[in-house]
């Protein structure tokens, strides 16, 4: 796992080597091990590399890495999971390796079946450059689920890149441009979609996909060529659909999670794995377990704080499998000590509250290991998110009912807060259903006094997946760009439910989820491995129908049968809960004055980029406790924060 950057700036502009190791110096978190530069002063060509070294320790996994037939130069960050495989078949055909690196076997397969059929073979998570120098052409490549991260862009005459935009930012030709249609986007979702970013001209490659640019014709932008897709993986599953029983299924789903999990333990240094007692972390930790010959080290965070701490369950399944179990109970003072770091983790502004736990418990598994691996995945694949099973429930329901009742519940839902909501519920729990326990029950309830209205399931996943229901009126000057929020009718052939795992799978899972544990977790030199994510199977659980995935009422109905293989079903079966913090009652507690200062009415004006009066009656109300605004809140203050420590980096701010 490793930080790359490079540029392609024929004119030369300031001293190439200057240019490439400061562009580079800011990625040394990512891979503090190792670090290299090569360039090409002929073409304006430069590439860096920051090395955490995981595969073949030794000198001979430096980076840049040129191809033993000399034509191409390559920086890597990621892992290939079938390298031993390929390289068996490369050496098959006549290839010899100096290494035991994967990035070698990389070069090596390029040379001999050239870059797309390459890609194609490749199982793993990556993100890399490749310079061809026969072609003279620059190829940019991101992995099929987009667990690892790519920067581009055009600034001034330099065409950049970089597994962050702080790469990019140090480049002496970088034009900072504030994206206001981005900052919509942001203000929607907490976070900003590929392939926007939140500079004009700069942009996330999108996962599957390869940007090619010739020397001679870069400064014209080129739009990326996918190689793969999660629609053609759900057309081709559409297509082919599992027809074996329910025991095949399970059968075969075990099996590919055991290799792609026992792939995935491939490491050169100590690895271990995130545990947080739910279904896909479990699921992960017991495969491991049963293919290790000594305890897997677990690591688990918990919280004080009811309705936040999940390191009780945790614990019981870690000593259910006899994994050798790390926990820390985190403070208050603990979490809020990350906030002023979230501005140089995430680069631009990012504001799923779930970040500060990621960070503390990547910190935290850091100290014993350098690879994790995770469940990130499970709830796309397999339908764990309750508004995939009660949607199409809750749209039928109300159909039944007619307008103006349902406006009169809206309304009389909405005119009692969330917190009055969660005390009722506490108070009713003892007699509630298991499934109807749920954390928060007063933003869910709100959220679903906003669906009453809803006629369809494209409304009712934007609603449910939007913080600000109108960004454009939030933010001065700002569009909000089509997304797939707006292409959801192009998604056929499925179900409600179906549709909204494949529109979480293309959006919420690479641009929020992977994202988050990406910067929490390079942050602190520690390589993230997600054996969900194996595209094989992906494109196998695509082919599952959905009564394999929901049943009665309940997702991941198979994957907790391969569970239920390995821990008892008591210790699993609870209602699924967030891994966040108490954002709200901490925004009227230790941060109220941090927020204040950057809610401050005339601080918002003159800066120029949202409308006050909105975001000042939201946090009134949110501080006389008549609504929980938290995440309204946090999406303001995290662009406030990041604006505040990047103002003399970025333009566009003026008020108008």
């Amino acid at each position: 796992m490793c930080g790359i950057s490079g540029f392609l700036q024929p004119t030369g502009g300031p001293n190439l080597e200057s240019s490439i190791l400061a562009i580079t110096k800011p990625l040394f978190h990512r891979g503090p091990d190792d670090s290299g530069h090569w360039i090409d002063s002929r073409v304006g060509i430069g590439l860096g590399h920051c090395r955490l070294s995981i595969l073949d320790l030794s000198p001979l996994g430096h980076q840049p890495m040129h191809s033993a037939c000399g034509r191409y130069v390559t920086v890597f960050n990621g892992e290939i999971y079938n390298f031993k495989t390929l390289r068996k078949e490369l050496e098959g055909a006549g290839r010899s390796f100096t290494s035991r690196s994967d990035t070698e076997v990389l070069l090596t397969a390029v040379s001999q079946w050239g870059l797309f059929e390459a890609i194609k073979r490749l199982v793993g998570m990556f993100a890399f450059a490749l310079w061809d120098k026969k072609e003279e052409s620059l190829h940019l490549v991101r992995d099929r689920m987009g667990e690892k991260p790519l920067y581009y862009g055009w600034s001034g005459d330099a065409f950049l890149f970089g597994s962050e935009l702080k790469a990019l930012r140090a480049h002496p030709a970088f034009q900072g441009e504030i994206n206001r249609t981005a900052l919509t986007l942001y203000l929607r979702h907490n976070y900003i979609p590929a392939p926007h970013t939140i500079f004009r001209n700069i942009y996330k490659l999108v996962p599957g996909t390869i940007l090619s640019l010739p020397f001679k014709d870069y400064l014209n932008q080129k739009e990326p060529v996918p190689y793969w897709s999660v629609t053609d993986a759900i057309a081709r599953g559409k297509a082919d659909l599992f027809h074996g029983s329910d025991a095949d299924a399970i059968g075969q789903l075990e099996s590919l999670l055991k290799e792609s999990v026992s792939n995935q333990m491939i490491s050169d240094v100590p690895l271990g794995a995130f545990l947080s007692g739910g279904i896909d972390s479990s699921t992960v930790v017991a495969l491991m377990q049963s293919l290790s010959d000594r305890p897997v080290k677990t690591f688990t965070i918990g919280f004080r704080e009811q309705g936040y701490n999940e390191a009780e369950y945790a614990k019981e399944v870690a000593r259910h499998l006899g994994t050798e179990h790390t926990e820390l109970y985190v403070t208050a003072r603990e979490a809020l000590e990350v906030i002023p770091k979230l501005p140089f983790l995430y680069d631009e502004p990012f504001s799923d509250s779930s970040q500060i736990p990621t960070y503390l418990v990547s910190q935290m598994t850091r100290r014993h290991v350098t690879v994790s691996l995770s469940g990130d995945g499970g709830d796309e694949l397999f339908g764990g998110y309750s508004r995939y099973f009660l949607v199409a429930n809750i749209l039928g329901s109300l159909d039944r009912i007619p307008r103006s009742l349902k406006k009169l519940g809206s309304r009389s839902i909405k005119m009692i807060s969330p917190q009055t909501w969660d005390l009722f519920f506490n108070l009713i729990r003892p007699i509630l259903p298991s499934r109807l326990k749920q954390p928060n029950p007063g933003n869910k309830l709100l959220k679903f006094a906003e669906i009453m209205n809803a006629g369809s399931v494209d409304e009712v996943y934007k609603i449910l997946v939007s913080h600000w229901q109108y960004p454009e009126s939030i933010v001065i000057g700002g569009e909000e760009p089509s997304t797939w929020l707006s292409e959801m009718g192009s998604l056929k052939n499925l179900s409600n439910a179906e549709k909204m795992m494949a529109l979480d799978m293309l959006t919420y899972l690479p641009d929020d989820i992977l994202t988050k544990v990406d910067r929490a977790s390079m942050g602190v030199g520690l390589e993230s491995r997600a054996p969900f994510l194996d595209h094989r199977l992906v494109e196998f659980a695509w082919r599952l129908p959905e009564s394999l995935k929901i049943r009665n009422g309940q997702g991941k109905w198979v994957l907790r049968q391969v569970l239920d293989r390995y821990v008892p079903h008591k210790l699993i079966d609870r209602p699924k809960a967030g891994f966040g913090v108490p954002i709200d009652s901490w925004l009227c507690g230790p941060l109220r004055d941090w927020a204040e200062n950057l809610l401050d009415e005339n601080r918002l004006r003159k800066e120029g980029y949202f409308n006050p009066a909105p975001i000042r009656q939201k946090w009134a109300e949110h501080l006389a406790g008549s609504g929980n605004w938290q995440y309204h809140l946090w999406d303001i203050l995290m662009f406030q924060s990041w604006l505040e420590a990047n103002s003399s980096k970025v333009e566009g701010g003026s008020s108008k």
